[in-house]
Formats: structure tokens, sequence, C-alpha cells
């Protein structure tokens, strides 16, 4: 028993060291506890994502596998537009302004529409507007304190809540974009 989780853990302890990963979750600088621990959640998740879409080619950026699959491009673009909405709905407390709207809202809903109008961009194209949202949310939440994201932004969701649901929403879409990177064709 002792030498099988000895053998799992050495399995498990060299996995983790052939990737180099960091693998621990702790608050960023610069942000306080709480917000900095979520920042260091968004921070990883993004990453993956762009480490696994990077070298993408034009073909493979708009690869759909079937017609109710979404692309690679138009999923990381639907991220981009959610995390987008948040920071301006949360962080500058406002609604979209109708160029936002246009720029950003189009990815909101990943359907027929989307996936004609999200073709033809290089996956950089979608990565650098990611990098813009992102630098947005970031310098948003350091001005932001642990009382405020326990606060409530409506009865019943705190901004907490809020900022975990980009979270969970980046992950469930890092597993999609996953299973279409293994559909492309070889």
């Amino acid at each position: 028993m002792c030498y099988a989780k000895n053998t799992f853990l050495l399995v498990l302890s060299l996995t983790f060291t052939m990737v180099k990963a960091q693998y621990k979750i702790e608050p960023l600088e610069g942000y306080t506890p709480q917000i900095g621990v979520m920042v260091c959640m968004l921070e990883d998740l993004k990453g993956r994502i762009t480490e696994q879409v990077k070298d993408l080619d034009q073909s493979q950026t708009d690869f759909l596998f079937d017609a109710n699959a979404n692309s690679i491009g138009a999923l990381v673009m639907h991220l981009v537009s959610t995390e987008a909405y948040y920071y301006i709905e949360t962080l500058e407390g406002r609604q979209w302004t109708e160029d936002e709207r246009m720029r950003w809202g189009s990815a909101g809903e990943l359907n027929a529409e989307t996936r004609e109008k999200l073709k033809g961009y290089p996956i950089q194209y979608y990565l650098d507007l990611w990098d813009e949202v992102r630098e947005k949310t970031l310098a948003g939440l350091k001005t932001k304190d642990d009382k405020w994201f326990a606060s409530s932004l409506e009865e019943g969701i705190n901004y907490h809540y809020i900022w975990y649901h980009v979270m969970e929403h980046t992950a469930n879409h890092m597993g999609q974009i996953a299973l279409v990177k293994n559909r492309l064709p070889k």
C-alpha cells in the first residue's frame, strides 16, 4: 500500500516537473488577497489556452468539425467578449457603448451567425484582443479591494462570484478548445 502511494506521488511529481508549471495558487502582488488569488487563476487559464493555440495556422483557427461546432478562433473570441462584458459591467460600472457592443459583443453568443463572422482572422488577432481586455481587467482589479470583491452587484450576486464565473467559463471553454484541437485534420 505504501509502495503504491509512493509510486503514485513519484509519477505525479515527475509529471509536474516535466511540464515545468508552477502549480501554486497564491495571491499575486499588487492585489488584495482574494482578488490576487482570482487573478492568479485567471492568468493561469489564459496562459494555458494561449499555449494550446498560439501556433495554429489559419485553417486550424477556423476549423469546424461539424455544422454545430465552434472554431477555436470563435471560442477564444467568446472568452474575450465575456471578459470585456464583465470588466465593463463590474470594474467600470456601466453598460457597453454601441462601439464596444459592435467590437466585443459579436462573440457573446456562439451560434451560426458568430461562426460565419469569426473566420479569416489569424489566432494572434484573437490573442491580441484578449491581451488588450486582460490588461484592462488587471488594471481595474488593482483598484479594488476584498471588501468590494465580497460586496453585491445585485441581490444574491457578489463581485467574487462574477469573476469566479469568468474563471470557470474560461476553464469550460479551455476543454472545448482542446476537443476541437484534437479533431483537427492530421
